[in-house]
């Protein structure tokens, strides 16, 4: 892979999934992950096979109709995981299987109630069973966020000796600020003897909700693959966000860094997956929320009249938006009123403008917006109470 190059590794159907009432059907699967294939995300975990056969029969079918992308599953360190892991991809063109073991002190006590030798030793064992069936192999260090860094590089040295392509390491509560994050990956790099054999992976939880900048702060520290979803769904406070890592790194090119996604699919993707999962995105969800090219102040509204990048730092168009959105309320300007009366066939002189400015801000007053309706009855009301006539 290209040094510039970040892989997008979409865990929408897999960990996206795991959110309750969110349940999809091998249908509306394979609608999603055709869509992700053709918006240009690199690898797709499908699912987690091993754990029904409903969930067996989706990455089965998945694997049969993308085309591009790489087709993952996910498995515990458990040999049965894997095999059937590998049954479900072996029409993929592209494979991979990702397995692994929590590695945290709180994961090898209270979860697992073993020793640090163990878990090394069963991390082994699964990368080199999966190394039987498919040349990609990822592993994951669960609760990496809370791993000691010098337990966390021996693991890693370990399993890419046993032919790990990828090391996958989470911060799985939520918990890492971006700076611990960056420098443990930053302490991988410098640590790991043999890394340049694999590529790092950040996977982030949003529990505080830092998982978008802790993804950043990963690749800016030498990872290449940020596991994400669309709409940042996931687990408890769900996963970094598939379309603001990607517009990150697309709005700033001084990070020398890129994807391979096409960024103008981003909204309508954003919007499939929230009405086939039945999943509300917040109107103020960056990228993507309703809101998120929509201006009420009059003072923005003014500047993004008069040019749009005084307060948008990415083109609507960019990921999908026909236009940025003045939206009209008791705290819009006249700017706001002319521009939207202009869209609408009405061109005001200033005189006309201050007129049904007025009646305007009465409308305003006892309504939460105006829309277009309004603003046709604003004029029938300026051309029958004022000497200002409006055609």
């Amino acid at each position: 892979m290209q040094n510039n190059k970040v892989a997008i590794f979409d865990t929408t159907l897999r960990d996206g999934e795991q959110v309750p009432g969110c349940k999809l059907d091998t249908t509306q699967k394979l609608v999603i992950a055709e869509r992700l294939d053709y918006m240009g995300v690199d690898i797709i975990e499908a699912g987690f096979p091993v754990s029904s056969p409903g969930d067996f029969s989706s990455v089965q079918a998945i694997a049969k109709i993308v085309k591009n992308a790489t087709v993952c599953g996910l498995t515990r360190a458990v040999e049965n995981d894997i095999k059937v892991a590998a049954e479900a991809l072996k029409n993929a063109v592209k494979p991979r299987i990702h397995t692994g073991i929590g590695t945290s002190d709180s994961h090898i006590k209270f979860k697992f109630n073993s020793s640090q030798d163990e878990v090394l030793r069963r991390a082994k064992a699964a990368v080199s069973y999966a190394k039987n069936f498919v040349d990609d192999v990822e592993f994951y260090a669960e609760d990496a966020g809370r791993t000691d860094n010098e337990f966390l590089a021996k693991v890693c040295e370990e399993v890419i000796k046993s032919g790990a392509t990828v090391l996958n390491i989470p911060d799985t509560t939520g918990y890492c600020l971006p700076n611990e994050y960056g420098d443990k990956i930053k302490y991988l790099k410098e640590n790991v003897k043999g890394i340049e054999k694999a590529v790092i992976s950040c996977h982030c939880h949003n529990d505080l909700g830092l998982a978008t900048a802790n993804s950043i702060a990963g690749v800016m520290n030498g990872a290449r693959q940020i596991e994400c979803t669309i709409n940042g769904i996931g687990e408890r406070a769900g996963n970094t966000a598939l379309e603001e890592v990607v517009m990150i790194l697309k709005q700033h090119p001084y990070l020398g860094l890129d994807t391979n996604i096409n960024t103008q699919l981003l909204y309508d993707t954003s919007h499939m997956v929230r009405d086939k999962m039945g999943m509300i995105v917040q109107p103020n969800k960056a990228v993507v929320g309703d809101n998120a090219f929509a201006h009420s102040s009059g003072i923005h509204q003014d500047g993004v009249i008069k040019n749009r990048e005084t307060y948008e730092i990415m083109n609507p168009a960019d990921v999908g938006v026909s236009e940025s959105s003045i939206v009209l309320t008791a705290r819009s300007g006249r700017a706001a009123l002319a521009y939207r009366a202009k869209n609408i066939g009405y061109e005001l002189t200033k005189v006309q403008l201050d007129a049904a400015y007025g009646i305007f801000l009465q409308f305003a007053d006892r309504q939460k917006e105006i829309i277009d309706e309004d603003i046709h009855q604003i004029m029938k009301e300026v051309n029958k109470y004022s000497k200002v006539n409006i055609a």
